[in-house]
């Protein structure tokens, strides 16, 4: 009886880690999970500001802005599929094809030059989502083939690259590629609005909500009646739609469609999500999140520049340094915010 008494006393004696200090640590997890990369990016520019005269400069955040305006629009389809729990591999070349494709439709006017290359690229995006979500097939291999087809084609317009498609001088489509307003070309401003378009759906529609119910558990989705299928299907539709539209501005900021562009864009596209707090395994992420992994992806590719004397393999391995650190850190925040 003494031993027993003794037991439930050093029970009730066991100091009990405050619920207070829990919650706390939990919310000081999720804002870093949520907003990490906007601080990154604050300090970071602000570090470049200081240690280079011209970073700050009207022309250069311009500059950056432009160049980031398009991998923006590529990863904001990839922040909806990552987020319902899929991937896709073959936005670089549905870009690089879209890019093609507006050059070579633009000599019929800039009205064929959008919608051939939407059509073209709507069409890969649906049918890597009705393989993927009627057949079952693993998204990585679905459109890691529909990044070779994609790219097989391209060369197939191209004559196996050799010809390069020029948009006529007075096409409408430069006019959009190459105009600016107050000193920022259009391009940006198209993503922007894209962006914030893209945020609207995520978070106030109801297929943004079965979007995250999808990449949180799929069979619980579809066990509270959600369309699993349908959403998994237009998810990749959007990837591919938004991937062959930025390919069409840049062929109207470029003046022409270029081939060799594209390679490697989804392995940006998908370190811009990650950065930007987006988990891989689905269920959770932001468009915010991952305009600013885009940008803070533009701000080390500029600082390099910055240097001078750095090759651009250097921001491949800073990159990829960056978003390793990224993912360690998103995994840590993970297990805090289970504690409870």
């Amino acid at each position: 009886m003494t031993t027993g008494t003794t037991a439930h006393v050093a029970t009730a004696d066991t100091p009990q880690l405050p619920t207070s200090r829990v919650a706390g640590t939990e919310r000081l997890a999720a804002l870093a999970q949520r907003h990490g990369a906007l601080a990154v990016l604050l300090l970071g520019s602000a570090a470049a500001a200081l240690l280079f005269e011209s970073f700050a400069t009207a022309g250069n955040l311009a500059g950056i802005a432009i160049q980031s305006s398009t991998l923006a629009i590529v990863a904001l389809g990839m922040t909806f599929v990552i987020i319902g729990g899929g991937i896709d591999l073959s936005v670089g070349s549905v870009f690089a094809l879209g890019g093609v494709l507006a050059a070579w439709a633009s000599q019929w006017g800039a009205l064929p030059a959008v919608l051939l290359p939407l059509a073209v690229c709507g069409a890969i995006g649906l049918l890597n989502g009705l393989v993927i979500a009627r057949a079952g097939l693993a998204p990585f291999i679905v459109t890691l083939a529909s990044l070779l087809g994609a790219r097989g084609l391209l060369l197939a317009v191209t004559d196996e690259g050799a010809r390069t498609y020029l948009v006529p001088r007075d096409s409408a489509l430069l006019d959009v590629g190459r105009g600016t307003l107050f000193g920022v070309g259009w391009p940006v401003y198209v993503a922007a609005l894209l962006c914030v378009a893209g945020a609207v759906l995520l978070q106030r529609s109801r297929y943004g909500q079965a979007v995250f119910a999808l990449g949180g558990n799929e069979e619980a989705a579809a066990l509270m009646g959600l369309p699993v299928a349908r959403v998994k299907t237009l998810t990749y539709v959007l990837s591919a739609l938004l991937a062959g539209f930025a390919g069409i501005l840049n062929a109207a900021r470029l003046g022409s469609g270029v081939t060799i562009l594209g390679v490697g864009m989804e392995l940006d596209a998908i370190a811009a999500v990650v950065i930007g707090g987006t988990l891989l395994i689905g269920g959770a992420g932001s468009v915010s999140g991952t305009l600013c992994g885009v940008l803070l992806l533009g701000v080390i590719q500029n600082v390099i520049n910055q240097i001078g004397n750095l090759t651009s393999s250097i921001q491949s391995v800073v990159s990829g340094a960056f978003l390793l650190v990224v993912v360690v850190t998103q995994t840590y925040l993970s297990k805090v915010r289970r504690l409870r």
